[in-house]
């Protein structure tokens, strides 16, 4: 899902260069790589870069496709109008963290990376009940417009929105880099095709559009 807008760009961009159309569909990445597991008829999965080589690995991706997009860093985002937490430093981010009533994260690499780094910071359990994890497909900034959690932790290319403001990226030292690959399925009936959609989302030439989105060239 960070990725669902970014695509949907690279993809207008590419037909308006290429004979080639694309089709769509942006789900959560617990469930795209369960139906390319499935072996669902698929062109072009693109999914967190370790899942890509797990999927690779499975014979599910064809080995050698694997084409590195984007990356993407976390975001820290408060509703609007409360106030901006010091986020400058890891210990900043920590006393935010200790001091939030509610607390919301999304599933995904970078949500099993936070559970593990605030599980470091309060060993005793104490923000257990304080944490929300979104359900797949609902962005954590709809969780902070709404109230419902007071502190959101999610991909910077997902954070945006009424009644919210995006405080900032995680300092470096805290800060988890995500790296999201693509690769040709092995379902794929038109795989030359795949690779060349591929190529161009990796083309500097789009490098400016990743920006846009709040992510980077890989």
């Amino acid at each position: 899902m960070a990725t669902r807008r970014l695509l949907g760009e690279l993809i207008t961009q590419f037909e308006k260069t290429s004979s080639h159309r694309v089709a769509l569909e942006s789900v959560g990445g617990l469930d795209a790589a369960k139906r390319v597991r499935a072996g669902e008829p698929l062109d072009v999965v693109v999914l967190a870069r370790e899942v890509i080589d797990d999927l690779i690995g499975a014979a599910r991706i064809v080995e050698g496709s694997r084409v590195n997009v984007a990356t993407s860093a976390i975001g820290v985002a408060v509703r609007t109008g409360t106030p901006r937490p010091d986020i400058s430093s890891a210990d900043g981010v920590k006393a935010a963290v200790l001091a939030a009533r509610r607390i919301g994260y999304s599933t995904g690499p970078s949500g099993q990376y936070l559970a593990r780094l605030f599980a470091s910071w309060a060993p005793d359990g104490r923000l257990k009940d304080r944490i929300t994890v979104a359900p797949v497909g609902v962005p954590v900034g709809s969780l902070v417009a709404r109230g419902d959690i007071d502190l959101g932790f999610q991909q910077l290319s997902e954070l945006g929105g009424d009644g919210i403001d995006v405080v900032g990226p995680l300092p470096p030292d805290i800060q988890m880099i995500t790296t999201f690959s693509g690769g040709v399925a092995r379902t794929s009936a038109q795989p030359d095709a795949a690779r060349v959609l591929l190529a161009f989302m990796a083309s500097p030439a789009v490098t400016p559009i990743k920006r846009g989105h709040g992510m980077d060239a890989a």
